[in-house]
């Protein structure tokens, strides 16, 4: 007889069929505790391995608020100091001057991504190619293939997302403990809260390579090397399952409300989950920024979204309520697969009031990626090539490297290596950077 279990694995395979999406996996909370867990789909392409409850994935961004926590925890014991400037602390590495300022940046800044800097997010590094040190990316000198992580607006004006902030936190916990990122984060976090199934270990151990999903393009081919490495552990270096992200989740709650044997004190788990400056998120409802974690506006549900190369994710949660999920998939489609399920999972375990409408499915078709290719000039003799990759774009200006545009609709492509997109009109193909929009001439 089939039960309600399989009517939702049923439900949720064929939405992983839909957005070619090889693996996904879910865990739920309510009540203090996880109350569900489920995984349907392959671990790779082509091979035989189903996804269970214990196959890791990649946390992606979702490694942030896990390393704020961390860094919570020496503000509890008075090691660090959430509004004093960061440089006082740093010894192996400083925020540079702007030319003649030098800008102050605090832990709070840090953590609520208004300090100010650079580096949205990072592509990682082909599994096997050398990795940089933490020092190296925060410069951004080879083999990083990312910019140096700088100031260039005011520090706590606004909001700018920035996974280089984060790694300049990484940094300060090393200099501030002189413990390894990964050994601390296992002291703080990891062990305390239970979360067994998680490491910040990069690149992954071969003891570990067999339980891990592989990471999956567009099209649903399997990345070379299986996934990218992620040297910029704070930001984006987690492996784990939904139910130790559900164990963190947990451990947010508990320290929340004061519970006895929580690991952060009520003070600073509020301060974690107070609205430090107005955002927006697609998925959950999420507008807000705390500390290390996207609020919504009500004030009660908090989490998380992640995207790393062929792996993409969500945690979220209700302190009030108790009720929650982890929802992680190995596909660049993942995240309409991770919409769909949490919307299944909140009718499927009765939660209120929550009414997210899902994003469309509305990506460029191949006759519309296989008509941008060509030579475009975008002013004087200044110009660009498109060819085709997978499901994107690869965009080759004059005198550059080729960087990778993937659609972030039917018509916007977005690079993860610089703030400009293209975007797709019916007069042409418009380049849009810092804040003007040049409408190219195709030449070729």
């Amino acid at each position: 007889m089939e039960t309600e279990t399989d009517v939702l694995r049923g439900q949720i395979a064929g939405e992983l069929e839909r957005f070619a999406v090889p693996g996904i996996s879910w865990a739920v909370i309510d009540s203090g505790g996880i109350v569900g867990t489920g995984a349907t789909g392959i671990v790779e392409t082509g091979a035989a391995g189903a996804v269970s409850s214990g196959t890791l994935f990649q946390a992606c961004s979702i490694s942030k608020p896990v390393t704020v926590f961390a860094m919570l925890r020496l503000v509890d014991r008075g090691l660090l100091e959430l509004d004093e400037d960061v440089n006082r602390r740093l010894t192996s590495w400083r925020v540079p001057p702007t030319g003649n300022w030098q800008p102050v940046v605090t832990l709070r800044q840090l953590a609520s991504h208004s300090a100010g800097l650079t580096v949205h997010g990072f592509p990682g590094y082909p599994y096997g190619e050398p990795l940089p040190t933490t020092i190296q990316i925060l410069d951004g000198v080879r083999p990083a293939n990312t910019f140096g992580v700088r100031v260039d607006t005011v520090p706590g004006a606004q909001f700018r997302y920035s996974g280089g902030g984060t790694v300049v936190m990484q940094q300060l916990l090393e200099d501030i403990t002189g413990t390894p990122f990964r050994e601390l984060m296992k002291e703080l976090v990891l062990e305390p809260l239970g979360m067994a199934d998680s490491d910040y270990a990069q690149p992954l151990p071969e003891e570990l390579q067999s339980r891990a999903a592989s990471a999956h393009d567009e099209q649903g081919h399997v990345v070379p090397g299986r996934w990218h490495s992620y040297p910029e552990q704070a930001a984006a270096g987690l492996w784990t399952t939904p139910s130790d992200l559900c164990r963190f989740a947990l451990g947010v709650q508990a320290a929340y409300v004061g519970a006895d044997g929580a690991l952060l004190s009520p003070e600073l788990a509020r301060e974690m989950l107070t609205p430090q400056m107005r955002t927006s998120d697609r998925l959950g409802g999420l507008d807000h920024v705390g500390l290390g974690l996207f609020l919504g506006a009500e004030g009660t549900r908090f989490g998380h979204s992640g995207g790393n190369a062929g792996f993409k994710c969500h945690l979220l949660a209700d302190r009030d309520s108790g009720h929650g999920a982890a929802v992680m998939t190995n596909g660049d489609n993942g995240m309409w697969v991770v919409q769909r399920t949490f919307a299944a999972l909140a009718s499927a375990y009765g939660w209120s009031g929550y009414d997210e409408p899902l994003d469309d499915w509305d990506l460029p078709t191949d006759a519309a990626l296989d008509g941008l290719v060509g030579s475009y000039r975008l002013r004087g003799g200044f110009g660009f090539a498109v060819d085709r990759s997978g499901g994107g774009i690869e965009v080759t200006f004059d005198h550059q490297e080729p960087m990778k545009f993937m659609p972030i609709d039917g018509t916007v492509f977005a690079s993860s290596m610089v703030s400009a997109r293209l975007r797709l009109r019916e007069d042409g193909l418009v380049f849009e950077q810092n804040g003007t929009q040049t409408l190219c001439s195709r030449i070729g």
